[in-house]
């Protein structure tokens, strides 16, 4: 079984031990003859790929009357890998998603680290500051960057913890944010996961 999740800019596969990532530019999906199931955030890539019978687009089989119509595919997938939580997706946008017995309650969406970084170097050269994941947010900042980490990450904070449920974390940014959220599960293979639960209910494996 090849599973793959393919963005803007790579191709990301994971055969069930193992995951590695091919660039969409150079990368040629007919080079592979074994059946892949996937999901595509890359409308063009989408397209070539709709031509290649070895090619499953997992998102035909989703029961999209669960969550809403503009919903990422990916955001879908990492929901689908868990029964109860809050899926934290820290990428170059922060995602985050309620999901309550199964079902999606709703979330919302957040700037990423480095875009938020951006805005505030933007405002003023004297706030180009990296964020301290480690700041104690029970206390208010004396300090210029403890200042810009907490109006960014406190708020965030205080909303996830706000459900009382279990955090978990996802993307790039992932084991940054493990050491705001403290008690959080990282899972890089989150998505996967919910790829893999997704073909079970559809009988695809």
């Amino acid at each position: 079984m090849l599973l793959c999740d393919i963005g803007n800019t790579t191709y990301h596969f994971y055969d069930g031990n193992s995951s590695y990532k091919e660039d969409v530019k150079l990368f040629d999906p007919s080079s592979i003859k074994k059946k892949v199931f996937y999901i595509c955030v890359n409308k063009s890539v989408k397209e070539r790929l709709s031509l290649l019978e070895n090619w499953v687009d997992l998102s035909l089989h989703v029961e999209m009357s669960r969550y809403y119509k503009t919903m990422g595919i990916d955001r879908i997938m990492a929901c689908e890998a868990i029964e109860d939580g809050v899926v934290v997706d820290a990428g170059s946008a922060i995602t985050v998603d309620i999901v309550k017995s199964g079902n999606f309650e709703g979330g919302f969406i957040y700037a990423g680290v480095r875009a938020m970084s951006e805005c505030y170097k933007n405002i003023s050269p004297a706030l180009e500051y990296s964020f301290n994941f480690e700041l104690d947010l029970d206390k208010m900042p004396k300090n210029s960057r403890d200042a810009i980490s907490y109006g960014y990450l406190g708020l965030l904070y205080k909303e996830v913890n706000s459900y009382g449920m279990k955090v978990y974390l996802s993307g790039g940014d992932a084991k940054q944010f493990s050491k705001l959220f403290m008690n959080s599960h990282v899972d890089e293979l989150l998505l996967f996961k919910g790829m893999k639960n997704i073909m079970k209910k559809a009988n695809l494996c």
